[in-house]
């Protein structure tokens, strides 16, 4: 099989096979055409493509944390402008001493290590939920934190 892709506004995939029943020998050879002054089309890891899945992967954070700038806390404290912050130190929020203690600062590389398993990064904290196994998600979780508290 052989395909020809054609990166302009509009995309144009041709396929040509051979007629019947029987598979094409060999693999399958694929022939990327981008037009003079056309533009590749964004990728899933572009900045506003990350921060909108970041937005939606946040649905299963709401319960508990808010990312309102000036936002109440919820069961957990308001994100908005965490990155940066010293872990347990929004000041009318009732964090467990083990996370109080921890002496981390929220980077997105700390924040990443503790939503993948909050329990192991900070033994006692109370943190419940989380424990957000695909890296992917994180990173785009945190693409949106990063981009909402921007604003």
């Amino acid at each position: 099989m052989r395909a020809v892709f054609r990166a302009s506004a509009p995309i144009l995939v041709i396929a040509l096979a051979a007629c019947g029943s029987e598979p094409a020998p060999g693999p399958t050879e694929q022939i990327v055409i981008r037009e003079p002054g056309a533009t590749a089309a964004p990728s899933d890891e572009t900045e506003g493509n990350l921060v909108a899945k970041g937005k939606a992967a946040f649905n299963t954070c709401v319960a508990c944390h808010g990312i309102e700038k000036g936002g109440a806390n919820k069961i957990g404290p308001n994100l908005y402008g965490i990155i940066g912050r010293a872990a347990g130190s929004v000041s009318d929020f009732s964090y467990s001493e083990a996370l109080k203690s921890s002496g981390i600062t929220w980077t997105k590389e700390e924040l990443d290590s503790y939503i993948a398993n909050p329990a192991a990064k900070v033994p006692g904290t109370t943190m419940m939920a989380g424990a957000i196994t695909d890296a992917g998600r994180r990173k785009a979780i945190i693409a949106y934190i990063e981009d909402v508290s921007a604003n």
